[in-house]
Parts: C-alpha cells; sequence; structure tokens
C-alpha cells in the first residue's frame, strides 16, 4: 500500500482537499492508503462555510510517501504554523514527496524546499508568490510542475492533473486511465500546458491610456505598431513605451499580442471559424502564425484549445 496524507489548513478549499482524497481512495484497483490530518486532530476550519474534523495531527505526515497541501484563503498574508513548516520539512527529510495544490504552494515555499526551483501555484497568486519568495522560479504558465520530490499544481483542477501524473509514475499509464475514467476526467493534460486564464491581457494598474487601451481591443485586426499606439494617445512612441509598461506589465506589442490571442481563444470557443479566418480576423496574418504563438504562450494548438473548451463539446 501507498501512503498518502492530505494536510488540512486553516481556511482549506473543498476541491482542493477533496481532489487528492478521491483519487488515491483505497480500492483493488489504487493500492494506496489515505490520511486525512491537520495541525492536530479535530476540526479545522476551512474556506467556503465548510469544516474538517480530521482524525490525524501531523504525525501523519511520518508515516506517509506522499503528502499533499491543499490550497488556502489568503495564503499571502501569513505563513502556516512554525510546528506544519518544521513537519514538512521532516517528512522531506526523510524521503516523502511534497505536492502542493493550488496556493498550498505558499505552505511548501515556506519550508525553503522550493527556493532555487521552478514551482507555480493559481494564477491570480502568482506573483503574489514570486514577491514573497523571490527564490522560486515562479512559472505562471503551467497546470504543474514535477521537480521530484517537491510537486507544485495550478488551481483545482490543476490538482487534478498533477494527481494523474503521479498516479501514473506510481501505477503506470493503465491505473491512471482507469482512475480518469472513474473520474469522468481527461487522462493526461501536460504539466506544461498553460493554465487557462479568463483573460490573459492583465487588469490596468492605472488609468494611463486606459483610453488606447480599449481602442486598440476594438482594432485588433487592423496594423497596430508602436507608432500608432502611441499616435492615439497622442505621447512619443519612447514614453508611451515606459509608461505603458508601468501601467501593464507588458510592453506595448506584447499587450497587443496577448490581446490577440486572447480574442482568437474566444473565437475558438464560441464559433466554428477555421484557424486561417480567425487567424486574419485578429490580426495575426496566418494561422501558422496563430499556431505559433498559441504554441509559445499557452502549450497548446489551437485545434487542441478548441477541442478542450468548445462550447459544441
Amino acid at each position: 500500500m501507498h501512503r498518502v496524507a492530505v494536510l488540512v489548513l486553516e481556511g482549506a478549499k473543498p476541491l482542493d482537499v477533496g481532489i487528492p482524497a478521491q483519487v488515491f481512495t483505497t480500492r483493488a484497483s489504487m493500492p494506496y492508503e489515505v490520511r486525512v490530518c491537520g495541525a492536530a486532530p479535530g476540526l479545522v476550519t476551512g474556506g467556503d462555510g465548510l469544516s474538517w474534523h480530521v482524525a490525524h495531527g501531523l504525525e501523519a505526515l511520518e508515516w506517509a510517501e506522499i503528502v499533499f497541501i491543499p490550497g488556502y484563503r489568503h495564503p499571502d498574508r501569513e505563513d502556516p504554523p512554525a510546528v506544519v513548516v518544521e513537519a514538512l520539512r521532516a517528512a522531506h527529510t526523510r524521503g516523502a514527496r511534497l505536492a502542493a495544490i493550488s496556493t498550498g504552494a505558499f505552505a511548501l515555499a515556506a519550508t525553503g524546499l522550493l527556493d532555487g526551483r521552478r514551482a507555480t501555484t493559481h494564477w491570480h497568486y502568482t506573483r503574489a508568490l514570486a514577491a514573497r519568495y523571490p527564490a522560486i522560479e515562479v512559472d505562471e504558465n503551467v497546470l504543474f510542475v514535477d521537480e521530484g520530490r517537491v510537486l507544485t499544481s495550478a488551481g483545482a483542477a490543476s490538482g487534478l492533473d498533477l494527481c494523474l501524473h503521479v498516479l501514473r509514475g506510481d501505477l503506470g499509464v493503465a491505473a491512471s486511465n482507469h482512475a480518469a475514467r472513474r473520474l469522468v476526467a481527461a487522462p493526461y493534460r501536460s504539466g506544461g500546458q498553460a493554465q487557462y486564464v479568463p483573460r490573459s491581457v492583465p487588469e490596468p494598474l492605472g488609468e494611463r491610456f486606459a483610453a488606447t487601451r480599449e481602442w486598440a481591443l476594438r482594432h485588433l485586426g487592423e496594423p497596430l505598431g508602436l507608432t500608432e499606439l502611441a499616435r492615439h494617445a497622442a505621447v512619443s512612441p519612447r514614453t508611451f513605451s515606459r509608461r505603458f509598461a508601468d501601467d501593464t506589465g507588458y510592453t506595448p506589442m506584447q499587450w497587443v499580442l496577448r490581446a490577440r490571442i486572447d480574442v482568437a481563444r474566444e473565437l475558438l470557443e464560441r464559433s466554428s471559424l477555421g484557424v486561417e479566418q480567425i487567424a486574419a480576423d485578429v490580426g495575426l496574418g496566418t494561422g501558422a502564425n496563430l499556431r505559433m504563438h498559441f504554441q509559445r504562450i499557452l502549450g497548446t494548438t489551437p485545434s487542441e484549445y478548441r477541442r478542450t473548451f468548445s462550447q459544441g463539446e
């Protein structure tokens, strides 16, 4: 039997707790034993109005071969209790794998075990994680990261991808596919696949050039270079570039490209237009150009994206 501990912290998110507990449930096809634990046995107040009465305390981390750390509310406000951090470090020293789901990455980061490594978390918190733990290489454009004995995933659905990835490594592809069918889940999504954030164009940090951004979004199918954008904003290209980057965190042309990719994503989801037509409509010219940018930014192809997100499926 493989031994799995699910560590429930204050404010834990229900799906994040439930996913590893259900994926690794004990049954004939799944030789796992799961123990749900907390900093101490008893009641743990979770997020979204739910709480857990856990039977085990941190001794479960001494027993486990892999420890899942579900996400929890307000991870950027304070570290988990020192006793939890030390127990996670000790489990890792003994050889256990530590796997964080969503904002559980903050608890794992507090141990120092992610320093110098790649990691991810829910897209809403990637910048906060990078700011709080600058020694971590935070990758905001992946579903999960496997660094050997420390693993991290994006939001709750990506936690399922991570669990199936772990299962695939433990028991092979057949067992992983069987579990995916039981859970009515996609049998495999690459960890390198991008987090599908509803809109990748970031919210403005200020009001400068807001009118130009709105104008650009209405004219994505037309040529939009730095000259055209600066002319609309009535400033020099140099001034526009500097202030635009201050507002958005992107250069003007990076922002335009991501805006075009976002519109292409929406057309793939909501229309039956071909890739060539979509590329022309959003200002990317050719289908080959659209495919190249899709692969580079999202880590997938337009056709795979449409199969995953088309409203007709």
